[in-house]
């Protein structure tokens, strides 16, 4: 990953997927997006994914103006999406205060806090009991 200069940087989590993303607005005009080495779209290919993610960017006019690199380790699809959806938020908050009102209505600054219950001892999984038997 190459350096562009001055950053701003947030840290997202979701599930056990943990995202660190750095914003370079004084590099405006070129909106690269690379996450993990590569262009957005060819980290993320499903459909729907990279408007989840550029929601913070989209919703304050910056898509395209800024940008953008992710390193985001573990999870799956979903929860790195969400992850890197939430450090950018954060990220956009240090570059520009104002914008926190803005980020918190559209509702990207909400950590979402669900993660795997853990396995409980006599079950198959956190709730699912084993099938009973009377004889």
């Amino acid at each position: 990953m190459e350096e562009f200069g001055q950053y701003y940087e947030g840290i997202g989590r979701r599930k056990r997927a943990s995202a660190r993303v750095r914003i370079y607005p004084d590099n405006v005009g070129q909106g690269t997006f690379i996450v993990n080495g590569k262009d957005v779209r060819q980290y993320f290919p499903r459909f729907g994914d990279y408007e989840v993610l550029t929601g913070p960017l989209s919703d304050t006019e910056l898509l395209g103006k800024i940008d953008v690199t992710v390193k985001i380790e573990g999870g799956g699809v979903t929860g790195q999406t969400s992850a890197v959806r939430l450090g950018l938020a954060r990220a956009l908050v240090k570059y520009d205060e104002d914008l926190r009102f803005q980020l918190r209505t559209e509702g990207h600054m909400t950590r979402d806090a669900r993660i795997k219950e853990r396995k409980k001892p006599g079950l198959k999984r956190a709730r699912k009991a084993p099938t009973y038997t009377k004889r």
